[in-house]
């Protein structure tokens, strides 16, 4: 016997139980469907409704209800013997190790049926799999998933290794709906392990093993976190219509149900490109790089960093809007808040005038935009970071007045100690003119006003 062969016999004792009782079954009754004949019939076979529904015991109750009004279900069918024996149980059943043979006593056999929740067609399923023992047609009986599942639990109990087969290949080739992968899964176990493991890996991810995690000093990547990080990589790099594509990943991301998964690939993401802007910018600051090459190359290759910093911070408010719009900044903030060699770079792009107004003169702005939607997503109580990082964002400031906005409202969350050393730093925001700056006379004002009070008793104190 082959081991799959083996398998499936192994498997075939989990199911229902057969029997074959010597006694002749009792004569049909006239309320008793009609009996079924195939060609060169030599065998009655009886069909009995079993029901005590051991297979499923959460079956409907109306189900239940109808078994029990009738206590003689059954169906006789007349079969063929010779046909039977493609059938490994029945092959079994009428062999010579049978003392009488059941085709000795009368040419008689009974199969219990577990009764389903298919009240309709009880015997339905049986039915097509020994007419299937009789026809080997099964491209004509296996027309749909629900087909191959209805015929594989008793193909498999009574050992018909060829519709076993058939239905196999036949789930292995065809979508399933979400029932019929429930189906599946339910059937799996029942499976040789070569069979279940095909239909398996298409509903469930393989094990993840650490031979490539410890390769490269990394923990492995979940199947879902490696497939968001390689949607928003081809949203970003891969695909021609971008706007449509990050709209698309974006509705992804926002629907995903697990907010630690979403925050995790989105903190990878944004730490890459925050990395390759840095290096660019630091490219172009550097003053080796400044001295090492001629004026003409060194232009055209400072063109070339500037272009490619520009394109980063494009993605990077793209993730930054992701983040912020489903409550995960809070490590973007601390990263942004923290990136003085990048504001001092920046710093000396802006100082270059003539450099970046005629190579990338959106630069500035994008890195801004990039900084207002962290710090106005801590002001609306968007993102929630420790104070010390309140502090720091609010002191990598540029000359804009919505950004000066935010970043006041900012210092007005913290004690009034620190809130007194950064607003001495923000008499810059003065210089346009008085009257173009009532968001720092606020901000003074509510200072001023805190400073006055009376100080508070703590716990303990009288």
């Amino acid at each position: 016997m082959s081991l799959r062969k083996r398998q499936r016999s192994a498997s075939s004792s989990r199911l229902a139980a057969f029997s074959s009782p010597p006694s002749t079954p009792p004569p049909s009754s006239a309320s008793s469907p009609a009996s079924l004949s195939f060609p060169n019939a030599d065998i009655l076979l009886r069909l009995h409704l079993d029901h005590s529904c051991p297979d499923n015991p959460e079956s409907d109750s109306d189900c239940d209800r109808a078994a029990a009004s009738d206590l003689d279900s059954f169906l006789d069918l007349h079969v063929s013997s010779a046909s039977l024996l493609r059938s490994r149980y029945f092959a079994a059943l009428l062999s010579d190790r049978w003392s009488p043979a059941p085709s000795a006593a009368g040419g008689r056999l009974t199969l219990e049926v577990p009764a389903s929740s298919n009240c309709q067609r009880p015997f339905h399923a049986h039915v097509e799999v020994l007419r299937l023992l009789h026809t080997l047609d099964f491209a004509g009986a296996i027309r749909s998933p629900g087909d191959a599942l209805d015929l594989l639990p008793v193909a498999l109990q009574l050992l018909f290794d060829a519709c076993v087969e058939a239905c196999v290949r036949f789930l292995e080739a065809v979508p399933w709906s979400e029932e019929e992968e429930a189906r599946v899964l339910d059937l799996a176990p029942l499976l040789p392990a070569d069979e279940a493991a095909d239909l398996l890996a298409r509903i469930s991810p393989l094990p993840t093993t650490t031979a490539s995690a410890s390769a490269s000093g990394e923990a492995p990547r979940s199947p879902s976190e490696a497939m968001l990080h390689g949607l928003i990589n081809y949203a970003i790099h891969g695909h021609p219509a971008h706007a449509a594509t990050k709209a698309f990943v974006a509705m992804l991301l926002k629907d995903y149900p697990s907010r630690d998964c979403v925050h995790k690939v989105l903190d990878e993401a944004f730490l890459s490109r925050l990395e390759t802007v840095k290096e660019l910018m630091g490219k172009y600051a550097s003053p080796d790089f400044r001295v090492s090459v001629d004026n003409d190359e060194r232009e055209a290759i400072q063109r070339l960093n500037l272009q490619s910093a520009v394109h980063h911070v494009k993605h990077l408010y793209w993730l930054i809007e992701r983040m912020v719009d489903l409550r995960v900044a809070d490590n973007a903030v601390k990263l942004w808040s923290d990136q003085v060699p990048l504001a001092t770079d920046l710093q000396k792009l802006l100082n270059d005038a003539d450099m970046w107004r005629n190579m990338t003169p959106g630069l500035p702005v994008l890195v801004t935009r990039c900084t207002l939607r962290l710090a106005n997503s801590v002001v609306n109580g968007e993102t929630l970071v420790p104070r010390q990082f309140n502090r720091c964002i609010s002191t990598n400031h540029q000359n804009c007045k919505e950004l000066e906005e935010a970043f006041l409202q900012i210092i007005s969350t913290l004690p009034v100690p620190e809130a007194q050393e950064l607003l001495q730093q923000c008499l810059g925001f003065s210089t346009r003119n008085v009257d173009d700056c009532p968001h720092l006379v606020s901000a003074f004002r509510t200072w001023f006003r805190r400073a006055g009070r009376a100080p508070q008793p703590q716990d303990g104190e009288n």
